[in-house]
C-alpha cells in the first residue's frame, strides 16, 4: 500500500531520496568503522603470597597492535612468535603504563615480565613485591585509550576457591582482599552495564527505531515492546543459566536479519498493532545477544540472579529512554504535517527514508557477520 496522499511520482521520489540517503549514511558508517576499534575482553589471574603477587594477563594481539603500534598479528589473527619477540619491549612497557597493583596508595614495584604467544592472544607473566602495610588493588585501564569500552575479567585465586570481577573505566580498581562487592554494590553495577549496552548497542537501537516508526498511538506501542521486552529477558535468562545456549558466531547475523526483517516490512505494513507477535519472536533472538554481552562483564557466582535482574532492568531502562525520546519527534513531524494544511498522520516518506537506512544499514551488518566474519 502507497501512503496516503502520495501519488506514484511522489512514492518514487520519496523511494530515491531514501536511497540517496541510506548510501551517505552506509558511506560515513563506513569511513567510522575503518576508523574504530573493538577491543576484545582481556583477562587477568592473580594468585597473592603473602605481599608478593603473581599475575599472568591474558589479551587478544590486535588489541596490543592497536594500543602499542606494534605489528604482531598474522592474516589469520595469530600472533607471529619472531615479531613479537622483536616487540616484546614496547608491548612490556604499554602493560607498564595500564597495569598496576597497588598498597594504599603506593605502587608496588614489579618484577621482570615475560610474554609468549598463544594463538591470537599474548600472555604476559609477571610479579610485583608490596610494601608490608596498606590494602592491595588491582588496577587496570588496558586498551581504555583506543576502546573506551573495553572491559577486562579479573580471576583471584586464593586457598578459598576463585572469585571473578569485572574491570572497566567506571570501576578501574579491585581490591585483592576481603570478600568483593556486596550484592548491593553488583547490583548498581550490571543496572549501569545494561543501560550501557543497550546505548552503545546500535544494533539493537536500530530494530527499536525500525519497529516503531509506524507508531501512533501509544497502546499498540506499549504491546511491541512489551513483547520485545519479555523475548529477550526469556532467553537472556536462559542463555545465562545455562539452560539454552547459541554461539554469537549464529546469534550476531541472526540479530541483523532481525533488522533487515522489520526494515524492510515497514514498506508494505503501515499498522503496527498487530506487530507485536512478530517483535515477540525477533526479541527472542536478541535476548541470546543480550547474554553474550552480558557474559563479557562477568557474572558473579554468588550473585548471578541479581546480577541478571540488574543486567535486565538496566537495558529496560535504556530501552525506554530511547522510546521516550524517539516518540516524541514522531508524533512532532504529524503535527508539522498539520500545520501545513495536511492531515494529522505519519508522513510515508519520512518512515521510507529512515526504514532505507536501517535497512541498508542491517544489510551491511548482516554481511559483515557470516562472509566477513
Amino acid at each position: 500500500m502507497i501512503g496516503r496522499g502520495m501519488t506514484p511520482r511522489g512514492w518514487r521520489r520519496a523511494i530515491r531520496r531514501a536511497l540517496a540517503g541510506a548510501g551517505g549514511a552506509l558511506a560515513v558508517f563506513a569511513v567510522c568503522q575503518a576508523y574504530a576499534h573493538t577491543a576484545g575482553v582481556s583477562t587477568s589471574r592473580i594468585v597473592a603470597h603473602g605481599r608478593t603477587i603473581e599475575l599472568e594477563i591474558n589479551a587478544l594481539g590486535r588489541d596490543y597492535e592497536k594500543a602499542a603500534n606494534v605489528r604482531i598479528v598474522e592474516a589469520n589473527g595469530e600472533v607471529n612468535p619472531v615479531a613479537l619477540g622483536v616487540m616484546v619491549p614496547a608491548i612490556l612497557s604499554y602493560v607498564d603504563d595500564h597495569v598496576a597493583v597497588l598498597a594504599g596508595g603506593e605502587r608496588c614495584s614489579p618484577g621482570p615480565a615475560t610474554a609468549k604467544p598463544a594463538d591470537t592472544h599474548v600472555l604476559i607473566t609477571m610479579a610485583w613485591t608490596c610494601p608490608p602495610e596498606g590494602e592491595l588493588r588491582y588496577r587496570v585501564t588496558l586498551f581504555q585509550d583506543v576502546d573506551p569500552a573495553a572491559r577486562h575479567l579479573a580471576v583471584i585465586a586464593s586457598e578459598h576457591g576463585e572469585r571473578e570481577l569485572a574491570i572497566d573505566k567506571n570501576a578501574p580498581e579491585i581490591a585483592l582482599s576481603g570478600e568483593g562487592a556486596s550484592v548491593w554494590q553488583i547490583f548498581g553495577r550490571f543496572v549501569a552495564a545494561g543501560i550501557e549496552h543497550i546505548f552503545l548497542g546500535y544494533d539493537h537501537i536500530a530494530f527499536l527505531l525500525a519497529v516503531i516508526l509506524w507508531g501512533r498511538r501509544l497502546w499498540p506501542l506499549i504491546k511491541v515492546v512489551t513483547a520485545f521486552t519479555v523475548a529477550h529477558s526469556l532467553t537472556l535468562s536462559l542463555a545465562v543459566l545455562d539452560v539454552v545456549r547459541l554461539p554469537s558466531s549464529i546469534v550476531e547475523p541472526l540479530i541483523a536479519a532481525t533488522i533487515v526483517y522489520v526494515a524492510a516490512e515497514n514498506f508494505f505494513v503501515h499498522d503496527i498493532s498487530k506487530r507485536w507477535r512478530a517483535t515477540f519472536v525477533l526479541g527472542l533472538v536478541h535476548g541470546f545477544g543480550f547474554a553474550g554481552a552480558l557474559r563479557e562483564y562477568g557474572l558473579p557466582d554468588r550473585a548471578l540472579i541479581p546480577a541478571l535482574a540488574a543486567f535486565n532492568i538496566g537495558v529496560e531502562i535504556g530501552q525506554v529512554a530511547i522510546v521516550s525520546l524517539i516518540f516524541p519527534l514522531l508524533l512532532l513531524s504529524d503535527r508539522i504535517g498539520v500545520a501545513a494544511g495536511g492531515k494529522r498522520e505519519r508522513h510515508a516518506s519520512l518512515v521510507y527514508a529512515c526504514s532505507a537506512v536501517i535497512l541498508v544499514f542491517g544489510l551491511y551488518w548482516l554481511i559483515e557477520r557470516t562472509v566477513f566474519a
